[in-house]
């Protein structure tokens, strides 16, 4: 079976990525196939910031990616350097509490390493 790598790079706020992304990866799991990571970078890294709060009506795709993820066990790691050139800070990823099993910090290095055990990546 094939061992992916997921590549998240659009906005979860806009777009079809999050959602696009989820349905691939159950599908992937449900047919046999595992996911090594899913990587955030660009705007996608704004899915691992606390401060976001959606209104009750709209559905929290991201949330839904990060708590399938958890669920099996896959890897959510999003980009240091994408969160900080957006203005998010570190600090507030590190300690807060609403997210602390789903986002994990990573650079680009240790995405390009994880690649190395993938058969193939798919952007979003």
């Amino acid at each position: 079976m094939t061992t992916f790598a997921l590549l998240l790079t659009e906005s979860p706020l806009g777009g079809q990525a999050f959602q696009s992304c989820l349905r691939f990866a159950r599908s992937a799991i449900e047919t046999g196939h595992s996911i090594d990571h899913v990587f955030l970078y660009r705007d996608a890294v704004l899915a691992a910031s606390p401060d976001i709060d959606l209104p009750s009506d709209e559905p929290n795709v991201a949330g839904l990616l990060a708590d399938f993820c958890q669920a099996q066990q896959i890897p959510l790691l999003f980009c240091s350097t994408a969160a900080e050139k957006r203005g998010l800070s570190l600090v507030t990823f590190t300690t807060a509490q609403s997210k602390p099993q789903s986002y994990q910090l990573a650079g680009l290095a240790e995405h390009a390493m994880r690649l190395d055990g993938c058969d193939k990546v798919i952007q979003f």
